[in-house]
């Protein structure tokens, strides 16, 4: 894992998304790009469009420039490579760039609000980054000088789709040294016999070669909460789910995955694109 991005809007909630990211950079000896989008009011776009420099324009970019300093000043930050990026682009799409430009292998987000993940799921610029990113997004819930990986929940229905992303996570667990927990959630509108669960999350995972591995399957009343209720009885220090593009959270398990399970998920997620 060479580089981590943390776009920071210089909230608490990002600060702590940087601290999390500092851990996981001194594991792995990565660099963190610390990036700033400065969405400017509309009547200054034709401005930059044009290419004419204006007083508040040069205002708001020093402005932000010092405000990035100071953040990546700061002592937890020490002994790491940190780069300071301000882009004049909307945030999501500034994120977007930025992540191709410069091959990034992990994006790390703070989430806001008193209710988690509540300010995501409604138009959000995170919620925007976690559907399109074809870079795997982590959200921290809350800040934790501890950051731990060693037991990682995938929920999954264990299709074809999720095959490639799947991939994606099994690197993340060797980056991570992580127990990987697989869980197909059984409810009464997506119900399998036990024998059949277990045959297809078999059949999913005999490719790949797995070697610190558990396979699970849950029965609970809806798939949100027999995530939340199997990460607690795993003592679970990540979840883990795939996305898809045009929809936001992934369509497995025959539908959507609702926003009750991160409004209501106390533990960070880490999400993958289909």
């Amino acid at each position: 894992m060479k580089r981590i991005l943390v776009p920071t809007d210089f909230s608490e909630h990002a600060e702590d998304a940087l601290k999390v990211a500092a851990q996981i950079a001194k594991k792995n000896n990565s660099e963190i790009i610390v990036l700033h989008t400065l969405e400017l009011p509309t009547q200054m776009n034709d401005a930059i469009t044009g290419g004419i420099s204006i007083p508040e324009t040069m205002l708001f970019m020093k402005k932000a420039n010092e405000m990035l300093s100071k953040i990546t000043e700061r002592p937890y930050l020490d002994g790491l490579t940190i780069t300071e990026m301000v882009k004049l682009d909307r945030p999501a799409e500034g994120i977007a760039k930025v992540s191709n430009e410069h091959e990034i292998d992990l994006i790390v987000m703070g989430s806001h609000g008193s209710s988690g993940f509540e300010e995501l799921l409604i138009g959000s610029n995170t919620e925007k980054v976690v559907r399109h990113s074809e870079i795997p997004v982590l959200v921290i819930k809350k800040y934790t000088n501890n950051f731990k990986t060693t037991n990682f929940v995938f929920a999954s229905d264990f299709s074809k789709e999720t095959e490639k992303p799947f991939k994606k996570l099994i690197e993340f667990t060797k980056f991570f040294d992580s127990k990987l927990h697989l869980v197909m959630i059984c409810t009464p509108n997506s119900f399998k016999p036990t024998h059949v669960a277990q045959q297809i999350m078999n059949d999913f995972i005999t490719p790949f070669n797995l070697k610190n591995y558990s396979t699970h399957i849950y029965n609970d009343t809806n798939i949100e909460k027999g995530i939340i209720n199997f990460a607690n009885s795993v003592d679970a220090d990540l979840i883990g789910m795939c996305t898809h593009g045009r929809t936001g959270f992934a369509h497995f398990f025959n539908g959507s995955i609702s926003e009750d399970l991160v409004n209501h998920a106390v533990r960070p997620v880490i999400t993958f694109k289909i």
